[in-house]
């Protein structure tokens, strides 16, 4: 496959190739690893359409685009045609629905361009035929009536040479047009014919294709709904597995607490084996218990006595304070005069001193 000059892109975008199975005729099988280059090309001397994609140095779509083309979205993202000419199925994935719906807008009015360009083809070749047969109709009675009227071979090349040869040029030129269109004909309805097989193998594929679909979205609810009930199921076991672990949680906690029983058990059994020793000991306790009450009677007796010698000594302090009170304050009242007699005699010894230093 080359690009020749008169081929030109026209829109260009990128998507992963797909082709299907030549086998099954169901499953698709990538023909690129990554996304690639896919572009319209137009033939202006054929007036054709082509889309071409290529990877590397591989040609991976070589599509001619025809009338009877139909492409068709499947997914959002994913749209296919059937190529009747290359005997598959092509299958590109975008990037995003709006370049699906832009290659699909494209794709549809290059259909319609390819439409009118097999159109005026047709006319063109049914107008050549009809010119053909009309100008071969139109010579034959000129030729007879040239031939009818001048009567000899000299003459008739004398007065109709030049117009005879020109038309017997177009005719031989219409005659091979008309030879090259039926020849055409011949080819295209072959090729319908092809077209009209493979649309036939590719509409029971689309059919086998629709039920295994169908089939594969029952499957899907199938398992959706066993999903479901896996779910259902495993929040059941977490639930009684939570359950378990509370369980456990609880039994820990009743093991502790029995092991703390237990440890109580034995210090109450070894207070109660001292208690019992120590009962053992009890008529030793009571009989040093009756001598020791018999000492604290005794000690209480001589205990009263001293409280009673305490109060008679606490009275003789209390007199013995009063009698030293009224003796401070005697000898309080002694100190004041006998500081009024000292400060009188220091005003004596003055008024001597006085005397003495005037004599």
């Amino acid at each position: 496959m080359s690009l020749t000059a008169r081929e030109q892109p026209i829109y260009t975008t990128r998507a992963h190739v797909f082709q299907i199975d030549p086998t099954t005729k169901k499953n698709w099988v990538p023909a690129s690893k990554q996304a690639v280059t896919v572009s319209y090309f137009y033939d202006s001397t054929r007036n054709s359409y082509r889309i071409i994609s290529v990877d590397g140095s591989k040609v991976i779509i070589n599509s001619t685009i025809t009338p009877n083309m139909t492409f068709t979205k499947t997914s959002q993202k994913f749209g296919q045609w059937a190529d009747s000419r290359a005997n598959t199925v092509f299958g590109l994935g975008f990037a995003s629905e709006q370049q699906l719906t832009k290659f699909a807008e494209k794709f549809q009015e290059v259909k319609e361009q390819a439409k009118l360009a097999r159109d005026k083809s047709q006319e063109k070749v049914e107008t050549l035929s009809n010119h053909s047969q009309s100008e071969s109709g139109r010579d034959t009675p000129s030729t007879n009536q040239a031939s009818s009227i001048n009567g000899t071979d000299d003459e008739k090349i004398s007065h109709v040479g030049p117009e005879a040869a020109l038309l017997q040029s177009e005719n031989e030129r219409l005659k091979s047009a008309v030879e090259q269109s039926n020849t055409n004909a011949k080819k295209w309805e072959t090729e319908l014919q092809t077209l009209r097989e493979n649309n036939a193998r590719l509409v029971d594929a689309l059919q086998e294709s629709s039920a295994n679909v169908e089939s594969w979205k029952k499957q899907l609810s199938a398992c959706k709904e066993e999903s479901d009930t896996l779910r259902k199921k495993i929040a059941e076991l977490e639930a009684q597995c939570n359950e378990a672990n509370q369980e456990r949680q609880k039994n820990a906690q009743l093991t502790v607490r029995v092991k703390e029983l237990e440890a109580e058990l034995q210090e109450k059994e070894q207070e109660l084996e001292n208690l019992r020793k120590q009962a053992e000991i009890i008529p030793q306790l009571m009989s040093e218990c009756e001598s020791i009450t018999s000492k604290l009677q005794a000690a209480e007796t001589r205990n009263k006595e001293l409280e009673g010698r305490i109060e008679g000594l606490q009275l003789d302090i209390n007199d013995s304070r009063q009698k030293q009170g009224n003796m401070k304050i005697e000898l309080k009242k002694l100190m004041n005069v006998l500081d009024g007699k000292l400060d009188e005699l220091q005003e004596f010894r003055q008024g001597l001193s006085k005397l003495g230093a005037d004599n």
